[in-house]
């Protein structure tokens, strides 16, 4: 019990967190935005030293950091889009600094530093796009000159949520064909379809709140997070045994780390930006 209390009081804060961030202002969406991508990228490169493995930890979070304020900026307006060039001399100095470093199997470190820029920071460097220069669900504290809407991020989020928390309960209520035991054992096809069922109807109800999209749009969207936010739990805990890791941290009692809490969220919402920016 004291666990199922531990979990519940965590998951609670992890949405005051994320829902307030997001939702306060510009400037707590920028540092939750960041909180969120240096938490999953450092997990990352953290499991993976833990192999023996030693990536450019400090040279890749100083990217990733680069990429989520620069998308941010450019996003608003406040910068063009060319300050990506940036990036340029730091891949170069990151493949230039291995020759100095005597990895015994440099072509590893350089796989592992630069593959979370496309796992971690891509993804969540897609949010600042989905948010400004968008209009909808205006922010709880009023700011000057910024076309703002969190209206995407948040139904993504609540939805997402409810998709997790059908899954979970019809899973260990009717689970009993295997999704893909072979990487998850736990996940089960009545848990996917759970999560399905409960997802676009909330969807449906909530489209108004949300706006962004209309209400087919919404239940469009419900159903590619419960897919897409599948295949992303599945693609991390794919990552995790062959780690051998069971959580990707501990600083969330009950919930593992960032990545753990994170994992739908990688590949779901790219795939829900995709669909808004072509058909929303």
């Amino acid at each position: 019990m004291n666990d199922f209390f531990r979990r519940t009081l965590t998951g609670i804060g992890i949405v005051v967190f994320v829902l307030g961030g997001f939702w306060l202002h510009p400037v707590s969406f920028l540092i939750t935005g960041l909180i969120i991508l240096c938490g999953t990228q450092y997990e990352y490169y953290l499991m993976i030293r833990n192999t023996g493995i030693y990536p450019q930890t400090i040279m890749g979070m100083i990217v990733g950091i680069m990429i989520y304020t620069i998308s941010t900026l450019a996003a608003a307006g406040v910068i063009k889009t060319d300050w990506y060039l940036l990036f340029l001399p730091f891949f170069l100095l990151i493949m230039t600094a291995e020759l100095y470093r005597r990895q015994e199997k440099p072509f590893n470190s350089l796989a592992h530093t630069f593959f979370p820029l496309i796992y971690c920071v891509l993804p969540f460097s897609l949010f600042p796009w989905s948010s400004f220069a968008r209009t909808g669900l205006d922010s709880l504290l009023a700011h000057d000159s910024l076309i703002f809407s969190p209206g995407l991020i948040i139904g993504f989020f609540v939805l997402l949520w409810a998709n997790d928390t059908a899954a979970y309960l019809a899973g260990i209520s009717f689970g009993r064909h295997r999704l893909l035991e072979r990487i998850s054992p736990k996940k089960s096809w009545e848990g996917f379809f759970g999560g399905l069922i409960i997802t676009v109807p909330a969807a449906w109800l909530l489209s108004g709140w949300f706006g962004v999209v209309d209400t087919k749009g919404w239940m469009i969207i419900a159903a590619l997070i419960s897919v897409a936010g599948t295949y992303g739990d599945l693609i991390e805990s794919m990552l995790k045994r062959s780690l051998g890791v069971k959580d990707s941290g501990n600083i969330m009692p009950g919930h593992g780390g960032f990545l753990d809490r994170f994992d739908s969220t990688i590949v779901a919402f790219p795939v829900v930006y995709l669909f808004v920016s072509l058909f929303g």
